[in-house]
């Protein structure tokens, strides 16, 4: 969830009013402190809402998917933009990576990441072509071998579904729940980190699959 325009009008009206000041040990006006209070309440809704959707989401696809698999993203290379510098740090990458980690093991799943020089966006989904470019501002990719033409996004997902298909062998059905339709959440297996309720805090052990094509790699991260 990307910071709004009321959040920054908050944060606005705090600075125009007459706040604290260590050095001169001035005490801040009353409307200072009701611009402040107005300001934390909207940055705690907002964080809230985040996280909210981030905890949807996250146990939503541990208990439809049997196997997840993400990228190894280079985020802090990424936030170097400074015209995404502020949406990649709302969209909490990091969060949703730890959060799947667990919950996958819950729901007696299995979480993947592919490697960072994994070429996902520029190669062809259909006919394996890599492209040697393809800027982030281009968001429709085009194959100049066969013609496809789709979303890069879309393009990228197929080729992460593909890379499962070949390194991981035996897996299985990837669309069934990964804990079956008989099987339900052992007490205490409910909630998380984020809940009162204690867990045993979940140890990642990392094994690599059998050895992939060229150029390309994928973790198996498995907790216990």
């Amino acid at each position: 969830m990307q910071v709004g325009r009321p959040e920054r009008r908050q944060a606005g009206a705090v600075s125009r009013k007459r706040g604290p000041d260590r050095r001169t040990r001035q005490q801040p006006s009353q409307r200072w402190q009701r611009a402040n209070a107005a300001r934390n309440r909207a940055e705690y809704r907002v964080a809230a809402l985040r996280r909210d959707g981030i905890h949807q989401l996250t146990t939503a696809l541990a208990r439809t998917y049997g196997t997840i698999v993400v990228e190894d993203l280079n985020v802090a290379g990424m936030v170097r933009n400074r015209r995404l510098a502020r949406a990649l740090s709302d969209a909490g990458f990091g969060e949703i990576r730890r959060q799947l980690a667990y919950k996958t093991a819950w729901n007696g799943g299995r979480l993947l990441v592919a490697s960072r020089w994994f070429p996902s966006s520029k190669t062809c989904s259909s006919c394996g072509a890599v492209k040697a470019k393809l800027p982030l501002r281009v968001r429709t990719y085009v194959c100049e071998g066969c013609g496809l033409s789709m979303d890069r996004d879309e393009n990228a997902a197929l080729n992460l579904a593909a890379l499962v298909e070949r390194t991981v062998a035996g897996s299985g059905p990837e669309t069934r729940n990964g804990r079956g339709a008989d099987h339900k959440t052992p007490p205490g297996g409910a909630g998380g980190h984020e809940t009162s309720t204690p867990h045993r805090t979940p140890t990642a052990r990392i094994r690599r699959g059998p050895s992939p094509t060229p150029g390309e790699s994928l973790t198996i991260l498995e907790t216990q």
